[in-house]
């Protein structure tokens, strides 16, 4: 089948790239030329594990390919998915669809009939119908499907060709047909498909995402009152998640979620519950927020208290920049907005991350950076764990205290082995942990 996909982000440019491998034929679309440029050569515009072996294949191949004319994607093919952004408004905490409504304005005046246009961005329920209509206005016999994505940045090619479910929102017999041929070879390797209508559709996304930020929330809430009542939250996550209705997965106490899906999709979809008059169906919402924000005041607060309660002149060492491991992506990363307060409050601050150091550098070019731990973390008043990259579970402990001024260690992941690091010397922190736990 041939398509195209408009928008070569994550979301784009993963789909694009899997969806030449299963055999169609694939356009992909950006406005960026040197982006466009990159691609061509098989080279992605971000780190992702897999990928830039994946572009390789496909474009020597032929059936992937570039461009940065929608009238030349109108032309090439009938099935068009959109891939852009939808960050959170300035002015509020609403989705900015700007990009979305200028795609198919765009796309309209090149469209052919018998169309399909289907949305993969995350947007707020209702705007596959208003889209629809406004196509409806300027095309003929064209229509709007939303099919919404759930990949996992660091793992999004897997998350892609082997995905544990497909849901596509549709309005006629027609889009689902096309659709279903569309991923029939992802269904038979065992991806469930799931036909709706647009509004369910988009829901299942924001729905979903809402879950896991709820449930990483609730743990760090769990972690606040176990730092209060001298308990261990990393045996309560385990022994909690050993019920089979709870499970282990997203119970991992620390600094918070981060990144360009959970803190700005919950906080889109609360707004956009509150315009249909559900507002205070989602209001937890709000708290789950405000819980996920604390732990970033957390881990200044205790930072500062380690470092005898000012950080004036002191130099702190910073593992991690991404917002998680596997991704070079430094969007709303809970390990930059530590670091970043740290250097506001006097705090001389060095970043190591194997992967994310040149978007960080972007983003805070006033901080130092290295890719050289030992580097990093001479001389430093305390050491701050703050994304769990396997690089860092590697460090040998007893070679690394000689390089610092005090063997002091915060690990805000709860990820680090304790025993090595306290029989090496180390005075080990960690959030929601009693001091001398063994955990």
């Amino acid at each position: 089948m041939r398509m195209t996909v408009i928008g070569t982000g994550y979301v784009g440019t993963v789909h694009a790239a899997c969806m030449a491998d299963i055999g169609h034929q694939v356009l992909g679309i950006d406005i960026d030329p040197a982006r466009i440029a990159s691609l061509t050569a098989g080279r992605a515009p971000m780190h992702e594990p897999g990928l830039d072996e994946l572009l390789a294949r496909t474009v020597a191949s032929g059936r992937l390919r570039f461009s940065t004319s929608l009238a030349e994607g109108a032309e090439f093919a009938r099935t068009h998915f959109v891939c852009v952004g939808t960050p959170q408004r300035p002015d509020s905490e609403a989705a900015d669809l700007r990009y979305v409504d200028a795609v198919v304005d765009e796309l309209a005046q090149h469209l052919r009939p018998g169309s399909l246009v289907v949305g993969k961005s995350t947007v707020p329920v209702g705007t596959a119908a208003a889209l629809g209509r406004r196509l409806a206005a300027s095309t003929r016999d064209c229509e709007v499907a939303w099919n919404p994505e759930f990949l996992r940045e660091g793992s999004a090619v897997q998350d892609t060709m082997r995905p544990e479910r497909i849901v596509v929102g549709v309005g006629s017999p027609h889009a689902e047909a096309a659709l279903r041929a569309l991923y029939e070879p992802l269904v038979r390797v065992g991806a469930e498909f799931f036909s709706t209508d647009t509004a369910t559709a988009e829901l299942v996304k924001v729905a979903a995402n809402s879950f896991l930020a709820t449930k990483i929330s609730f743990i760090n809430a769990m972690a606040e009152v176990c730092e209060a009542a001298g308990a261990d939250v990393t045996v309560l996550a385990r022994a909690i998640g050993a019920d089979s209705r709870i499970g282990h997965r997203f119970l991992d106490p620390g600094l918070g979620f981060g990144g360009s899906c959970f803190p700005k999709d919950i906080r889109a979809f609360a707004a956009r519950a509150e315009e249909i008059g559900a507002g205070e169906a989602v209001s937890f919402l709000h708290e789950v927020d405000r819980i996920n924000l604390r732990q970033r005041r957390r881990t200044v607060n205790r930072t500062r208290r380690l470092v005898g309660g000012c950080f004036a002149g002191r130099r702190v060492a910073v593992l991690g920049a991404s917002f998680k491991p596997g991704s070079d992506d430094v969007r709303d990363s809970p390990a930059l907005a530590v670091a970043s307060v740290l250097h506001e409050e006097g705090a001389s601050v060095r970043v190591h991350d194997p992967e994310a150091l040149d978007n960080a550098r972007a983003a805070l070019p006033d901080l130092t950076y290295s890719l050289d731990i030992p580097k990093v973390c001479e001389d430093a008043d305390v050491v701050l764990h703050l994304t769990p990259w396997p690089d860092y579970r590697r460090i040998d402990p007893l070679a690394l205290a000689p390089v610092v001024h005090s063997p002091v260690l915060l690990d805000a992941r709860n990820s680090l082995d304790a025993h090595p690091w306290r029989a090496a010397g180390w005075s080990l922190h960690a959030l929601g942990r009693p001091t001398g736990g063994t955990s």
